[in-house]
């Protein structure tokens, strides 16, 4: 039995992974989106499994199920939004729409492959793995099959992935409308994997095609095996990390969003002076993780006329307008005092350094270390 004997330690060593990250994520506190990053790792782990056993040969002792994978892996896409949708939207429950359109990505691609399931007997797809004993014909066909799952699997996934990039960058924007402090809340880690999924499954479908066209290249069965366990590593270690996100972080969902009033010129320009009389004198931008409900109990304005003044008077928003006062007062203390890079960063309501150096050089368009250096 032929055993490609790399792809098999990657694929064994990507499966070991995932049990362990379902042992930790089980032993985790049961939240909402817990449910739905145990249903996307148990599909992960099918997809492993259905990779693992076609490059460790094992396919001869069951020929009949090689292909099965490909339904499942249509639910990849799907299982990515809705943990997603379930960590970040203010939604309750995927919508019932959702949840069938998902339900059709399996459907299509197992009626796609039905003549290769019922037509073809298991003994004549042992044969088609071996050179010397497939009929070229029915190989053809068995190509064709497998390009028409993964160009169905490419283009139902990009949907998915679309919608879920979407969603993160909505509730990234949410955040900074209310909080000052956003790293822990934003999942911006996930919108990198989305982007890093695809491509790692896009590499694939073109690896596929590639070789349909009877053309071998060092990706096939080593680079990107490799290039997806790493992806599959990170992935487990951010989504294990990140923490539940409540529902006031989550903002308002569509059914109880409120149309906001529309203030005049006047009310505005009072509300924008109480917020710079409150920051200067005050210094309440200072306060560590500072929430635009503390800022409203400080000057006595409802969150909703704060908002508006933010967005259609100082042209900015809460994140924004906080993160400029805090980069005034370490720009001073770089200058004035001998503190170090976290001292300053701490001292000016930042988390961390490498939100305060993000902050920083956004505002000033150089790194602390150098404005001190220059200065």
């Amino acid at each position: 039995m032929a055993v490609n004997v790399i792809p098999t330690i990657i694929y064994s060593s990507m499966m070991g992974v995932m049990i362990f990250a379902l042992y930790e994520l089980c032993s985790s506190n049961k939240s909402r989106q817990f449910f739905y990053l145990l249903g996307l790792q148990l599909l992960l782990l099918i997809h492993i499994l259905g990779e693992l056993f076609i490059y460790s040969g094992a396919y001869r002792f069951a020929p009949s199920l090689a292909g099965a994978q490909f339904p499942i892996r249509m639910l990849l896409g799907p299982a990515l939004y809705f943990y997603a949708f379930a960590s970040m939207s203010p939604d309750k429950g995927i919508p019932k729409k959702a949840l069938i359109i998902a339900v059709l990505g399996p459907v299509i691609v197992i009626l796609g492959m039905l003549p290769f399931i019922a037509c073809i007997s298991p003994e004549e797809k042992l044969s088609l793995a071996n050179p010397a004993t497939r009929d070229p014909g029915l190989y053809q066909f068995a190509l064709y099959t497998c390009l028409f799952a993964m160009i169905a699997f490419i283009t139902y996934t990009s949907v998915y992935l679309v919608a879920a990039f979407k969603l993160q960058k909505k509730h990234r924007t949410q955040l900074m409308e209310r909080f000052s402090d956003i790293e822990k809340r934003s999942m911006d880690w996930l919108s990198i994997l989305l982007m890093l999924w695809g491509g790692v499954w896009l590499l694939f479908t073109v690896d596929f095609g590639i070789n349909f066209l009877g053309i071998r290249w060092f990706g096939t069965g080593l680079a990107l095996p490799l290039i997806e366990a790493i992806v599959v590593m990170v992935f487990c270690h951010y989504s294990l990390r990140q923490s539940s996100i409540n529902e006031e972080e989550k903002g308002k969902s569509k059914g109880d969003q409120a149309k906001t009033s529309t203030l005049a010129k006047a009310r505005m320009k009072q509300i924008a002076n109480k917020l710079a009389y409150e920051m200067n004198e005050n210094s309440l931008f200072l306060a560590e993780d500072l929430s635009l409900r503390r800022l409203s109990d400080a000057i006595s304005v409802s969150e909703n006329h704060i908002s508006e003044t933010f967005s259609q008077f100082l042209h900015t928003n809460f994140f924004q307008y906080i993160n400029n006062f805090r980069i005034e007062y370490a720009m001073t203390q770089l200058v004035s005092t001998n503190k170090t890079m976290m001292e300053i960063a701490y001292d000016a309501g930042f988390n961390s350094k490498s939100t305060f150096n993000s902050a920083f050089k956004k505002v000033a368009g150089i790194t602390p270390t150098v404005y001190r250096k220059q200065a």
